[in-house]
């Protein structure tokens, strides 16, 4: 069977991390998550992506009394979320120099 270039690569960045005994999923970026499995995704507590939630800082759709995220939304938030991280980074770094205390230990 002939696979396209980007299935292959797909298919052999898989392979590589169950090798190293790393999960792997494949989720639609339409999937919507619970607040749980969106949560568990970023690494934080349940009640404090919650609060991103109702502040507007991951858009989130209610289900009954429930709310969901999509996979997508929830991606988004996180590249936001790194880049000002290290935005951040680089910035104290640069002080840091400036004032003569990177290094010094």
């Amino acid at each position: 069977m002939e696979l396209p270039e980007a299935v292959y690569s797909a298919l052999h960045q898989v392979v590589h991390l169950l090798a190293q005994g790393r999960a792997v999923a494949i989720i639609p970026y339409s999937k919507m998550l619970t607040t749980q499995q969106a949560a568990e995704l970023l690494n934080v507590s349940r009640p404090y992506l919650v609060r991103l939630l109702e502040a507007g800082k991951i858009p989130f759709q209610r289900v009954g009394t429930h709310r969901r995220i999509r996979f997508n939304d929830l991606l988004q938030y996180r590249t936001r979320r790194d880049e000002e991280r290290r935005q951040k980074l680089a910035h104290v770094t640069r002080l840091s120099q400036r004032l003569g205390l990177y290094g010094k230990r």
